[in-house]
């Protein structure tokens, strides 16, 4: 045991280093993801066919395909073909984060739109508001709070999905674990320590989405 303190206290300053780049990732992810997840979930309940078959498609596509496939293609594949775009670990992590969570949030939104007694455009429009004007500020304010919970869980698969990073060589909390034991071979040291680290984030996450949702009156 006091070996393990021991052992602790020399890595963690380390450990925690990289848990500060994987909370900048998910952070920056889960902003940039919920702007476009919204624009597309707009896009799904439009009443313009070509909007929605777009937004349909994306999400059909994103959805479909795994994390760690985007990451490379963002990383690898397209500075392969077009040199220009090459970007940092860092860019490339969050793009593909945000592009990936877009997909999940695209729907949450598009449920939470579609939540919404369609009575209340209705009467919106009846007062004279036009069809944008109603959801502008009507229905998408009532949808923001009906999203929050799922947002939430979204931002703390986030801080655990992007564990993936560390295979486009960015030093987050995994990387920087495995760069720990490349040096002293304790697995077990080490992995219990980037556990706890991860258990620790998504917990203090939790406990913040929820006292945002109470705040706002997410569940009324």
């Amino acid at each position: 045991m006091n070996e393990f303190i021991s052992f602790s206290a020399t890595y963690l300053p380390y450990l925690l280093q990289g848990a500060l780049i994987t909370i900048e990732i998910a952070v920056i992810s889960v902003l940039c993801g919920s702007i476009l997840g919204i624009l597309v979930g707009l896009g799904r309940v439009s009443r313009n066919p070509i909007f929605s078959q777009i937004s349909r498609f994306y999400i059909w596509v994103i959805r479909g395909t795994p994390l760690l496939l985007h990451l490379f293609i963002v990383h690898f594949a397209i500075p392969s073909v077009f040199p220009a775009l090459t970007m940092p670990p860092f860019v490339s992590a969050c793009i593909a984060l945000s592009i990936n969570a877009a997909a999940y949030i695209a729907e949450i939104a598009r449920g939470a739109i579609e939540s919404i007694d369609r009575g209340q455009t209705e009467a919106a429009r009846s007062l004279g508001l036009s069809s944008s004007q109603a959801m502008r500020r009507i229905i998408i304010p009532q949808a923001f709070r009906r999203m929050l919970p799922p947002l939430g869980n979204e931002f703390i698969a986030l801080i655990k999905e992007s564990s993936l990073v560390s295979t486009i060589a960015l030093y987050d909390l995994l990387r920087t674990g495995q760069q720990i034991i490349s040096s002293t071979y304790r697995y077990m040291e080490v992995f219990l320590l980037v556990g706890i680290i991860y258990l620790f984030l998504t917990t203090i996450m939790s406990y913040i989405v929820k006292k945002i949702e109470k705040k706002v009156g997410a569940y009324e």
